[in-house]
């Protein structure tokens, strides 16, 4: 089963534009948002090619192929624009015999871990920053952000592929891995 994982688009058209061509390229059974789609935040630079009706459109466009989770910035009114749930604090995913609590992250993250049995994976982004850390049993993963990186790091998402999670960069470059 291939998956791919999105955090923080922030309303970003071009770099989703860029995200949704490794879409086309690698083809994923489905598209996991992981939260702050339309808004950029009081607390974040107006991304430079911010357009959130953009991001909209292009999303709707694909709803049949996407699940999200709500983030810090979602409100109904980012409801209203979008034609997929997005108020949902979380997803748990099953693939290939993994367990996946799939967050945000402002509420669960590996400091503040949401009931999981062992070895399942936490997956979030909030942070904007792309790591693989484990917390006792569990593995906890951030895609980072495609639209506003922090801490000195590259736009990057998450594949999933045959029990094998790569975060890259928006030019396909291989930033870590992570075998179960």
């Amino acid at each position: 089963m291939k998956l791919m994982f999105i955090s923080d688009i922030h309303g970003d058209a071009e770099c989703l534009r860029r995200a949704l061509e490794i879409y086309e390229r690698e083809r994923p059974e489905r598209l996991f948002l992981l939260g702050d789609i339309l808004y950029h935040g009081p607390r974040n630079n107006i991304p430079a090619g911010y357009d959130p009706k953009r991001v909209a459109e292009m999303l709707n466009a694909m709803k049949n192929h996407i699940t999200a989770v709500r983030g810090n910035c979602e409100a109904e009114v980012d409801q209203m624009m979008l034609s997929f749930p997005v108020m949902a604090e979380y997803a748990c995913v099953f693939a290939d015999g993994i367990s996946m609590f799939l967050t945000h992250g402002h509420i669960y993250n590996e400091d503040s871990m949401p009931p999981l049995s062992e070895s399942d994976i936490l997956i979030h982004g909030h942070t904007h920053i792309p790591v693989c850390v484990r917390s006792g049993d569990n593995t906890v993963i951030n895609p980072g952000s495609i639209s506003l990186p922090k801490g000195g790091n590259p736009k990057s998402l998450m594949l999933y592929n045959n029990r094998i999670f790569s975060v890259i960069d928006l030019d396909g470059n291989l930033l870590f891995t992570h075998e179960v």
